[in-house]
């Protein structure tokens, strides 16, 4: 049970990390762009803080992912794990960079299908999009345990990455639907830490323990 950060934002990274509960890292070229940073500077400030597991995508043609992939796997090491899309071009990459001994996270999984011929392709993780299925009236949760259901019973090691989850009761029941990891912003870990009951009883255990040391 691994807890990743989706997230551009290095500072954010950083305070996070030095809980000790961050397992590793994802982003995509949106959340770089928004960060305003070149994404190979982003990627090497996140292996100096200290992240072992750093998903970096690549896009274009299957010979572009295979070539730039093979190429920051080089300069970043075992911490790049490549991230390709669920397309043919994405999957044919993904089979060369798996027999080079390089990690592939195949990302924009929405069908079991789609887990599946990642799977066979040799991925690492398949990253099932949660809070996108939703949004087109499918149940997002139920994909994760599709996908984590049949790779039990066929003893498939690849893992699944559940991603694009929105709210902490998702991310928790991710878990219990059988991800192996689970990705989240930010916001959303910093909520797991968090609930009513828990601020009331240390607001009532702050009282009585100031007035018992009055006494």
């Amino acid at each position: 049970m691994k807890i990743f950060l989706d997230t551009a934002e290095t500072d954010v990274v950083r305070k996070h990390f030095k809980s000790g509960l961050i397992d590793g890292l994802t982003t995509n070229p949106t959340l770089i762009r928004k960060s305003g940073k070149n994404h190979e500077d982003v990627y090497q400030e996140f292996k100096d803080i200290g992240l072992t597991d750093i998903s970096m995508e690549v896009i274009g043609s299957d010979t572009n992912m295979i070539s730039e992939g093979k190429r920051l796997h080089k300069k970043f090491g075992k911490c790049a794990t490549i991230k390709v899309p669920c397309t043919v071009d994405g999957l044919t990459a993904c089979k060369e960079l798996a027999e080079s001994n390089i990690k592939v996270n195949v990302t924009l999984i929405f069908s079991q299908a789609q887990a599946i011929l990642a799977a066979k392709a040799g991925a690492a993780y398949v990253s099932p999009f949660v809070g996108r299925v939703d949004d087109n009236s499918f149940g997002g949760l139920c994909l994760v345990r599709d996908i984590a259901k049949v790779y039990d019973v066929h003893g498939i090691e690849t893992k699944v990455l559940a991603a694009s989850l929105r709210g902490v009761r998702d991310a928790a029941r991710a878990f219990e639907y059988g991800a192996d990891i689970v990705t989240m912003p930010p916001n959303v870990f910093s909520g797991m830490y968090k609930h009513i009951l828990t601020d009331a009883g240390l607001k009532q255990f702050d009282k009585d323990y100031a007035e018992s040391i009055k006494e």
